[in-house]
């Protein structure tokens, strides 16, 4: 556990373990004493209890020595909480970070996007949050950096990775029906491999596994799947099993219609989800992905839709 992964990270890990051993401490001496007293000062014959008044050295000794616990946990806290929270350098790398039922999603500099966090070691990143719909946290327990995303509130932290790795990143505020699906992970380069990566806007992140429709990977990269199924279970939306050339009843301005889902229907329900809302399902829970699914992608989507049928 005790391992400085970031600038701060050893920070946080001595205030733990500095709170940690006042608590082992003093568990082991009360229960030792009451174990004393027990013993001691039982009930005996011919034994007379005394009445003790009161004693104001002892009263001053447990007065003022859990202050300075008190206070020296402060210290520990705040030394740990302040460099997570202070400005960040002029030269950091900086990353908008975005959150939504139920994923996260990251955009460099460059303008290029993906949905697991890849960042060069022994630089400075700033994550710039900002949440669409509802209270999200980010949190990367290897880093112990954790930060609520308030829609409306955007922020921002920074950090230093210490050497490569990938370790965790998911959200810690619950958010829904979904919630335990909005993970991810933080991958730390090695500078020189990082820059390879950066630079190289020919390749897209949203690579299909082999045996996986390109579709399909797109709107698992998205977190599609979190909300609609391809087996016709019932999720937070409509399934996509047998969704092509379906007839489906829709709420369009307060008015039900029929529509025939289509070329048409799917791209207006991406890019604007709240335009047709199918009979039955709530308004609202989606939001629009018209920043994050580019033409040709929608149509990697349209082409694997069909195919389910």
């Amino acid at each position: 556990m005790y391992k400085s992964l970031t600038n701060y990270s050893d920070k946080v890990d001595d205030a733990f373990l500095f709170i940690l051993s006042v608590i082992v401490f003093f568990f082991v001496a009360i229960s030792i004493t009451i174990v004393v007293f027990l013993v001691k000062y039982r009930a005996r014959e011919g034994r007379v209890a005394k009445q003790i008044e009161g004693n104001n050295m002892l009263e001053v000794i447990w007065t003022v020595i859990p202050l300075i616990l008190v206070l020296v946990m402060f210290y520990f806290g705040w030394r740990g909480w302040k460099p997570m929270f202070s400005k960040a350098p002029k030269d950091a790398m900086v990353i908008n970070t975005t959150s939504r039922m139920w994923n996260f999603g990251f955009e460099y500099e460059n303008g290029k996007r993906t949905d697991t966090l890849y960042i060069p070691a022994n630089k400075a990143i700033k994550l710039d949050l900002e949440s669409i719909d509802v209270i999200h946290s980010i949190y990367i327990p290897a880093f112990r950096l954790k930060q609520d995303m308030v829609p409306g509130d955007n922020k921002s932290v920074w950090f230093i990775a210490n050497e490569p790795g990938r370790h965790d990143l998911f959200c810690t505020e619950y958010c829904g029906l979904r919630h335990s699906y909005m993970y991810t992970a933080v991958v730390v380069m090695p500078e020189d491999e990082f820059n390879e990566w950066y630079v190289d806007t020919t390749k897209r992140e949203i690579q299909a596994a082999p045996g996986v429709h390109p579709g399909l990977a797109i709107m698992q990269a998205n977190a599609c799947n979190t909300c609609h199924s391809l087996d016709g279970s019932r999720l937070v939306g409509p399934s996509y099993k047998g969704l092509w050339g379906k007839e489906e009843v829709v709420v369009t301005n307060g008015k039900k219609r029929t529509i025939v889902v289509d070329e048409e229907y799917i791209r207006r329900s991406i890019w604007e989800p709240n335009a047709d809302i199918v009979d039955g399902y709530n308004k609202g829970l989606m939001q629009s992905y018209k920043d994050q699914i580019t033409a040709a992608e929608m149509d990697s989507i349209i082409v694997f839709l069909k195919g389910l049928n």
